[in-house]
């Protein structure tokens, strides 16, 4: 998947990079409810913490990243309500 970032994602200073490697371990990766184009995923960055990542799809190739911070225990917990092995 292509993404493209707008500058607010970068405002908690985490990378590009940092946003790759979440995609890439996905604990959460839901669409938000009452949004018909609001996503939600939590993963971990690249230096092991979880993080919240915001997107929305432009085509079925594109992810618009607009939101990345630390993870926080509102959104932690939807996680925990999966029962994600991480947290086993």
């Amino acid at each position: 998947m292509t993404l493209v970032f707008n500058s607010s994602a970068f405002k908690h200073k985490y990378t590009v990079q940092d946003v790759q490697f979440a995609m890439a371990t996905a604990l959460f990766d839901e669409l938000m409810e009452k949004f018909a184009n609001k996503y939600l995923l939590i993963g971990f960055d690249t230096k092991g913490g979880i993080i919240e990542v915001m997107y929305n799809l432009v085509d079925e190739e594109t992810a618009n990243i607009f939101h990345v911070m630390k993870c926080r225990k509102e959104n932690l917990n939807k996680v925990e309500e999966r029962g994600n092995a991480y947290f086993n």
